[in-house]
């Protein structure tokens, strides 16, 4: 009852606004659909928007509560259920011959951002979150790396809204360029899933290239290969917790006394690896009766709760954040984004020569 009364308000505003921004990203304007904008990027924007004519809605008493429950756990239950889409096996099976390819952009995205924040000066918690939400898949990994860098609601409105700008080019050009350039369906299907950044744009993307390419099957396989790009959310956040904690550590004092790595160790990515071996386990069994049911209903419907949670805590995080301040800071972060975007789709196209994918078919 008590948590009701404290964090109801915050909640339900939180909710309705991505309940709004979820049926705002299912409509299409002639042939262009919202999807690729994404409920995420519309609960954001309608949270700034509030703030910007009511500055102090988020920070009033019956609201603050609510607004941050929904920015920190409600994001994290958010990764969670996304863990309910990985069936591990698949992604082994089909993904491994993407695996180069999406090392190699995860490695370059991350180093291109190292090196625009030192040429830059850029904030690093910033710059963090535009390399591994370019390089892994975009909201989702920004949503499960920003807890362990313990990054502020602006910092992360911020990088979203990078990341959704190349996304939505991506989804509008990449289909033409990669069939003018020769790609084969499933060297495009690949180089969709390591070169745009959130599923949605991936779908948006590889659903337009099937039309283009008269052929069905690489919009299940570009998807495939980001959802095996997912998977490196394991790894990047844990060495983000040992870094977080070995800078406290040099740092010694009050800081270091008062910090610890079990502390920051972001625990629901033990969560998301059990909701993953869970529907791994369940692909394993006949598929008929309960693993049939499960994956006809129960994985689509995590998916479908998942993009809504994260909508949820992009309308929180909107609240907090000045819009017009954003928009003053964001040609550095837009720059960095550029450069991030480039150098993957780059690298992508490359590996796929050297490796001999480049001009393969789905058969």
């Amino acid at each position: 009852m008590a948590f009701i009364k404290e964090k109801g308000p915050g909640l339900l505003v939180c909710l309705i606004i991505a309940a709004v921004a979820t049926a705002l990203s299912g409509l299409s304007l002639g042939s262009f659909s919202l999807e690729i904008i994404g409920a995420p990027v519309f609960a954001i924007l309608f949270g700034m928007i509030i703030t910007m004519i009511k500055p102090d809605f988020a920070s009033a008493d019956n609201m603050k509560h609510g607004v941050k429950f929904s920015s920190k756990k409600i994001l994290q239950w958010a990764v969670i259920i996304l863990g309910f889409s990985l069936n591990l096996s698949t992604i082994v099976k089909v993904g491994s011959q993407s695996l180069p390819v999406i090392v190699s952009t995860i490695a370059t995205s991350l180093i291109v951002a190292y090196v625009m924040m030192k040429v830059l000066k850029m904030d690093s918690k910033a710059s963090i979150l535009i390399g591994v939400g370019s390089s892994i898949c975009g909201g989702s990994a920004i949503a499960a790396t920003a807890p362990v860098i313990d990054a502020d609601d602006e910092t992360i409105a911020q990088s979203i809204s990078v990341i959704f700008l190349f996304n939505v080019i991506a989804a509008l050009v990449f289909p033409y360029i990669g069939y003018a350039i020769g790609f084969g369906s499933e060297g495009f299907a690949i180089f969709a899933g390591t070169a745009v950044n959130d599923t949605s744009s991936v779908t948006a993307t590889a659903a337009t290239a099937e039309g283009i390419y008269g052929v069905e099957g690489i919009l299940s396989a570009a998807v495939t290969v980001k959802l095996t790009r997912t998977l490196a959310i394991i790894p990047i956040t844990l060495v983000l917790a040992l870094i977080r904690t070995s800078k406290a550590k040099k740092a010694g004092g009050e800081e270091c006394s008062n910090f610890s790595f079990k502390k920051i160790f972001p625990w629901f990515i033990l969560y998301f690896i059990a909701a993953s071996i869970t529907t791994t386990v369940v692909g394993l069994l006949p598929a008929s009766g309960f693993a049939a049911t499960y994956f006809a209903s129960f994985v689509p419907a995590m998916k479908w709760l998942a993009k809504f949670f994260i909508a949820m805590a992009m309308c929180a995080i909107g609240l907090n954040t000045n819009l017009i301040k954003l928009i003053k800071n964001g040609a550095k972060p837009i720059a960095m984004g550029f450069c991030c975007w480039v150098f993957i789709s780059l690298v992508s196209i490359l590996v796929q020569h050297m490796t001999g994918i480049f001009y393969t078919n789905i058969m």
